[in-house]
């Protein structure tokens, strides 16, 4: 990244930081939520308006079409994860912001023109259709399970299966959706609602960020024009990893901003709040918790960072990403825990952002891949190297 850049992209991210902090706080007391008090598409549609009137929608993504360096990214994406609706507003949110790296990359002009398009506008959400239920064998942080299959009959595709925790489904404009077919996975773009698509149940989940919540899905002989598969068929794993990796590396740059913005609240109070007879700051514990977050929070930005560092130089950043992803989250749940320790039974209800920044981070120790997964896999590249070495 060069100066130059660093210059533009740190321009933005105050831009960001300022239109989140004067725009989008106040709206986190905004009724507009759903039955799992996830923000309402209403809501979504009128924080972008805003975002698109201050100059700050798709911030990461230039007028011209060129993206952000990843080390830029991070700048701007941390400042939108200041507050939980933040990439919500300015357009930098998942699953939208992975699938607009991944058409970005990979897309025909077909389907740069018809589905990405509109979520670079702001104007549809999408969702991502790769999980699929544990209780039928079918995929999850192991993809090469992957139970949903498609076969050819003519100029179409036909998809038949179920998918899983489905962020978004529910009020999504776009889809990418995965399948087996005999030459291997394979990954489609399809325009929502369609019938043949049904949301069987939105489970209650510990998080409340996304619109339309995590759903169970059921494709029943979908139907998708051939011109709409993502390359050729037996390349979908292949474009998943390009996808997976900056995708995992921009949930820490979101979750650092709210873990930011939650410290910020926490140190607050401490330095406000009296108990026994001196501020909460002067007891031990307390300033102890708030040092070690210090700690914390310097490790996951120099850990952002390092592994953007590594994607911008070109590489795939398959085990970069895991050691960041890894590190990042488990460093944020202990910022976000002693946060909700340090303001006691003010840092267990819904009058501070806290409590959401903690119950989030709990489920960001999962996104993208469980901590064990991601431990697993690098295990496994531990012992490819002492073999190779040996050799």
């Amino acid at each position: 990244m060069n100066v130059d850049d660093l210059e533009l992209a740190s321009a933005i991210a105050d831009r960001v930081e300022k239109f989140v902090r004067e725009v989008v706080v106040p709206y986190e007391r905004d009724p507009r939520r759903d039955h799992h008090d996830c923000p309402t598409d209403e809501l979504v549609i009128e924080l972008r308006e805003r975002a698109r009137q201050a100059g700050v929608l798709t911030p990461h993504i230039l007028s011209d079409g060129s993206h952000l360096s990843q080390r830029g990214t991070a700048l701007v994406l941390t400042s939108t994860g200041l507050s939980p609706l933040g990439p919500l507003a300015c357009n930098t949110c998942a699953p939208d912001e992975g699938n607009m790296f991944l058409l970005g990359k990979v897309g025909s002009n077909y389907i740069k023109d018809k589905f990405l398009a509109p979520l670079v506008s702001g104007k549809a959400r999408s969702a991502f259709f790769m999980t699929e239920p544990a209780e039928e064998g079918g995929a999850g942080s192991d993809p090469s399970m992957m139970r949903t299959t498609c076969h050819r009959e003519g100029d179409s595709w036909v998809i038949n299966g179920r998918k899983a925790f489905i962020t978004g489904a529910q009020g999504a404009q776009i889809g990418i959706v995965m399948a087996k077919a005999d030459e291997g996975a394979c990954m489609f773009l399809v325009s929502l609602p369609d019938p043949a698509i049904r949301i069987e149940r939105i489970p209650r989940t510990i998080d409340s960020s996304m619109p339309g919540g995590h759903a169970v899905v059921k494709l029943d002989n979908l139907r998708v024009p051939a011109e709409q598969m993502l390359g050729s068929a037996g390349e979908g794993f292949r474009y998943a990893q390009i996808r997976l990796a900056p995708a995992r590396l921009s949930h820490c740059m979101r979750w650092y901003g709210a873990c930011l913005r939650a410290n910020e609240i926490a140190t607050d109070y401490a330095n406000r709040r009296m108990a026994f007879g001196k501020l909460l700051i002067d007891h031990e514990g307390t300033g102890f918790s708030l040092a070690e977050n210090l700690i914390d929070l310097k490790q996951v930005e120099l850990m952002i960072q390092w592994c953007a560092g590594v994607l911008d130089s070109g590489a795939a950043g398959g085990n970069e990403s895991s050691m960041t992803k890894v590190a990042v989250s488990e460093a944020l749940m202990r910022v976000a825990d002693r946060c909700v320790q340090v303001m006691g039974g003010s840092g267990l209800t819904e009058d501070s952002i806290v409590e959401q920044v903690f119950r989030e981070i709990r489920a960001f120790r999962i996104y993208d891949g469980p901590t064990e997964v991601h431990k697993w896999s690098l295990a496994k590249m531990i012992k490819r190297e002492w073999a190779r070495a040996r050799v």
